[in-house]
């Protein structure tokens, strides 16, 4: 298949390229890259810095770059709750409106797939019961507002001729040429490398389902090849049923994988309003071949091993090279990107 991969320089989608390419498929790419001096260690982006690519906001896209591909794999978008929270309504406008704008012209070009990277964190304040694809929303944040209303939106334009396919990622974890920190078991191991605490800002007792970077990718690779009665119009929480803990039993598993280290709790330590418990089966029953293999422990494994290797800093994780939303904090105040976030040297070449 030719496959327009938007986001294809993020965290998921350096990680998602090459397992395209290994399948076969002719991958294109589309970003903006907003965290081009965010590359983490010495190996470099891989195949997703080489593959043809348009340089350019998601916003920005019409039917006529469109016109040609059998699938739209939507990965772009403002990535995570604190960074959602800088402008909510930037953040409804990106990751919202510009999601239907780009499946409105993908459906006008012909494209009959339309593979979307939603999240778990639409179920938001939820409890302790498990949910399933089925279950309400209740979004606590504008990030997860904003997917909650790209879902419907999607929804909304399935037809004969066009299959849009929600994928509800779980919290995602493991080790990306773009390495995100603000991730749960990301960040939690990176304090315990660069500190020895497993740093704990909130109580720990919310539930998380989560699940490792190649894994959504793989399960975004089975949507996109499946036969189209298999996937027409759905939903799949992305993960494993067995991979919901709480916080502080994430914690657990990383202080028993990093030598000399103890979970410590801030002591401004408060609940978090987030809290789910996702029930995943669905994803392994009709994309068996999406069906994820890495475990909690292997994937602290994983960054444990990444971060000795770079010799990780606290200042390195902390600071603005790596902390989404400082880094395009500091791009503002250096005049290197507009108030709504488009890089200015796309925006003066437009």
């Amino acid at each position: 298949m030719r496959v327009l991969m938007t986001g294809h320089l993020g965290y998921i989608g350096t990680v998602a390229v090459p397992l395209f390419l290994e399948r076969g498929h002719d991958v294109v790419g589309l970003d903006s890259d907003l965290y081009a001096r965010c590359t983490f260690g010495e190996q470099g982006l891989g195949p997703a810095a080489t593959i043809p690519a348009f340089s350019m906001d998601v916003r920005d896209v019409d039917a006529d770059l469109l016109r040609g591909f059998d699938a739209v794999v939507h990965f772009a978008g403002l990535s995570n709750d604190p960074l959602g929270e800088i402008d909510p309504q930037l953040t409804d406008d990106i990751n919202h409106r510009a999601t239907l704008v780009l499946a409105e012209a993908a459906k006008a070009a012909g494209v009959s797939r339309f593979v979307f990277s939603s999240s778990c964190s639409n179920y938001g304040a939820a409890g302790d019961d498990f949910l399933d694809e089925t279950s309400a929303f209740r979004p606590v944040t504008a990030y997860g507002r904003s997917k909650v209303d790209a879902e419907r939106g999607l929804a909304a334009l399935a037809d004969a001729d066009f299959s849009p396919v929600l994928m509800r990622s779980a919290t995602v974890y493991g080790f990306s040429p773009r390495l995100r920190f603000d991730l749960v078991v990301n960040n939690l191991t990176a304090w315990a490398y660069t500190t020895g605490d497993v740093f704990l800002k909130s109580d720990g007792t919310p539930w998380r389902p989560i699940v490792h970077v190649e894994d959504v990718c793989r399960a975004f690779v089975a949507a996109v090849e499946a036969p189209r009665e298999r996937v027409h119009g759905e939903a799949f929480n992305v993960g494993t049923s067995a991979e919901n803990f709480r916080i502080a039993e994430i914690a657990e598993v990383v202080e028993s994988v990093v030598p000399g280290t103890a979970v410590r709790m801030s002591p401004n330590a408060s609940p978090d309003a987030r809290n789910y418990r996702v029930n995943c089966d669905k994803l392994a029953r009709v994309l068996p071949e999406g069906r994820p293999l890495w475990t909690l422990r292997d994937g602290a494994e994983e960054l444990y091993a990444a971060y000795r290797r770079s010799a990780l800093t606290l200042d390195d994780f902390e600071g603005p090279t790596y902390q989404r939303v400082a880094h395009l904090r500091l791009r503002l105040k250096n005049n290197e990107l507009t108030a709504d976030l488009r890089p200015k040297e796309l925006v003066d070449v437009g």
